[in-house]
């Protein structure tokens, strides 16, 4: 069973961030409950196989206000994988002590992966959707995977927490079901 996390403020972009996310899981047969990230509780956590963290629009940044991230406290000591699409990769870069900076990306771009991230390996387009990203560049317990100053794919070196700063459910849907059956 996959969590799937709301990080959505207005209730219609569900459709256009979070709804494509459970048809990538459904069209793959794989089973998933979605709950918004105020919401997730103790129970969820201990049924939830792997947690995927869904972007939101590029306006809609209330998930993040919160100084000290306290719906996303879990994360931390979580022993389950964990994949942040957009918004949930700033949010893990953010509690593992990473400072977000300012840049709107919006459109098909070409990125260039240096090592194999769930498929994407050399240059490949992608879709993004941003008005942040987080530095991982400073945070030396995650693992980069494409060369350049914005990170687009990471690991934690130590524990399964991926994330990807552009949105795979629009490009590379791979992403989400290599994630998902691994």
């Amino acid at each position: 069973m996959i969590l799937i996390i709301n990080i959505c403020n207005e209730k219609l972009h569900y459709y256009e961030f979070v709804r494509p996310v459970c048809d990538i899981l459904k069209n793959n047969k794989l089973n998933y409950f979605v709950k918004n990230y105020k919401n997730v509780n103790e129970n969820d956590l201990k049924i939830a196989e792997k947690v995927i963290i869904c972007g939101a629009s590029i306006y809609d940044n209330k998930f993040i206000e919160d100084k000290n991230l306290k719906y996303f406290k879990w994360i931390l000591d979580l022993d389950k994988p964990i994949l942040g699409v957009c918004g949930g990769m700033q949010i893990i870069g953010k509690l593992f002590g990473g400072k977000l900076k300012k840049k709107t990306e919006i459109g098909y771009y070409k990125e260039n992966f240096n090592k194999n991230f769930f498929g994407l390996i050399g240059e490949s387009e992608v879709y993004h959707l941003h008005n942040y990203y987080a530095d991982f560049l400073k945070l030396k317990e995650f693992e980069i995977f494409n060369y350049g100053k914005i990170s687009q794919a990471i690991k934690h070196k130590k524990k399964e927490i991926y994330g990807v700063l552009f949105h795979p459910e629009v490009r590379n849907k791979e992403i989400i079901e290599t994630f998902a059956k691994k």
